[in-house]
């Protein structure tokens, strides 16, 4: 009789599930959305175009993933003092959130800067477009500091269970990119709508103009996102001391420094895998480019729900509530599984129509098609795996993430590609199998970690109590 009722679903979890899930759903669904327009806009420009916009953008991944691991410190901790209902801990944690976005915004300004024209170099690009990806890095990355405001406040915000502010603002960014590259990408051109024909007037500068208009929608996003967690009703930092207060940073970045270890080495992995497969040549590293850009849609409900889980674990942790902890795993695992099964099945069916979204190059189209298809099966695996390392960020658990990401992403991806791609031969399908093969390792060693239940804090107090 207990085993019928450990694996039952717990539907009146759903609704609370959902309610955290879906806007973060939203939010990456026009994220994904404005970075298919963007690649589509820049990609009618040529190939080269899409290959200098996408050379640099795992380096992109390095330095937004870093800024997002400091944010998990401060997800957890705000996330169980919400659970607890102590708002006033949730708020002076707040507040020195407000001094990591200064140090880490300026740091990665002064950073990103002097490095843009490096960068191109270091990643192997072709010589005849390394000039304008260093243009097009050094403008997008100027605005560090509204870009860490965006991360580290949204997840603050998300750990107090307002996912909807952050979809807001998302949505809001995402609407003044995409004005603005019709204006500045373009020259000025006549258009017809409706049978009807108007000047569309236009800067005409390419792939510079993309970058500017990334900078000034990541701007107002910082801008907007910052008034309005000054102003929350709960984690608002007004009347709070703005100086450095070690007991509530020690503890946020003892979580967060495996997190950002885990990021940095990861992202740096992506860097190295980047690297490898740019030197490939221009339509592998075109169909790389694209590929990722069409699978970043499907990976939608697997975040949206890691975002949930992250959340209420962590809730449940604050609140010493074991059995909404139980309830949250027995439904949102198979929940985020059975989603991603549908993902994944949609991606193998229609990845050819989503390359030629963004390409009119055969080999490119017929390269990117064979590599999506490869990826669609192993997304149930890697659904699952997010979701079980979204609950250990919730209480705080970030040791075990770091150990098993670093050794699946340099054990197993970055070795695998090297002797698949320099050694054999094997081109961007070795490469992309190589991640795949990282993916499932991920879902082995989370699993056996998770029916081990040592993962859940709550487990080891019942047991001493």
């Amino acid at each position: 009789m207990q085993n019928k009722r450990r694996f039952h679903f717990e539907w009146g979890m759903l609704p609370v599930i959902f309610a955290l899930a879906w806007p973060t759903m939203l939010e990456q669904l026009m994220q994904t959305a404005v970075q298919y327009v963007d690649t589509m806009m820049v990609g009618s420009l040529g190939t080269q175009a899409t290959a200098a916009v996408g050379a640099t953008s795992t380096v992109g991944w390095l330095v937004g993933s870093s800024i997002s691991a400091l944010g998990v410190g401060f997800l957890s901790f705000i996330a169980q003092a919400y659970g607890a209902k102590d708002k006033d801990k949730a708020a002076n944690i707040a507040s020195q959130a407000v001094l990591v976005v200064l140090a880490v915004g300026l740091l990665f300004t002064v950073l990103t800067t002097s490095l843009s024209s490096m960068v191109p170099k270091w990643m192997q690009v072709d010589e005849s477009i390394q000039g304008i990806a260093a243009k097009y890095f050094f403008i997008l990355y100027l605005p560090m500091l509204p870009r860490a405001a965006t991360i580290i406040f949204g997840t603050a915000l998300r750990a107090a269970s307002d996912t909807k502010t952050p979809m807001r603002v998302g949505v809001l960014v995402n609407l003044v990119n995409v004005s603005l590259n019709f204006l500045f990408i373009y020259p000025t051109r006549t258009l017809t709508l409706f049978g009807l024909s108007f000047t569309m007037p236009g800067a005409g500068w390419g792939v510079l103009g993309a970058a500017i208009a990334s900078a000034i929608a990541f701007t107002v996003g910082g801008i907007i996102i910052t008034i309005v967690f000054w102003k929350h009703p709960v984690i608002s930092p007004r009347g709070r001391r703005l100086k450095p207060d070690l007991t509530i940073l020690r503890p946020c970045l003892k979580v967060a420094l495996p997190n950002m270890l885990q990021r940095f080495g990861t992202s740096l992995g992506y860097v190295a895998f980047a690297s490898m497969i740019n030197s490939l040549g221009e339509i592998s590293t075109a169909a790389h480019t694209i590929a990722n850009t069409v699978e970043s849609a499907f990976y939608i409900p697997g975040y949206g729900m890691q975002t949930a889980a992250a959340t209420l674990a962590g809730n449940a942790l604050g609140a010493k509530d074991n059995k909404r902890m139980r309830s949250l795993v027995r439904m949102i695992l198979p929940l985020e599984v059975a989603m991603m099964i549908i993902s994944g099945s949609l991606l193998f069916l229609f990845a050819p129509d989503m390359m030629g979204l963004f390409s009119k190059s055969a080999e490119v189209i017929l390269l990117g098609s064979l590599v999506l298809r490869m990826v669609a099966v192993s997304e149930p695996f890697y659904g699952a795996s997010i979701i079980m390392e979204g609950m250990l960020l919730g209480v705080g658990r970030t040791v075990t993430p770091f150990v098993f990401n670093i050794c699946g992403m340099w054990g197993v991806r970055i070795i695998g590609t090297f002797v698949c791609t320099q050694l054999l031969g094997f081109g961007l399908a070795g490469a992309w199998g190589c991640m795949i093969a990282h993916n499932l390792l991920l879902f082995v060693l989370y699993t056996i970690h998770y029916l081990r239940g040592k993962w859940n804090p709550l487990n080891r107090m019942e047991a001493a109590a």
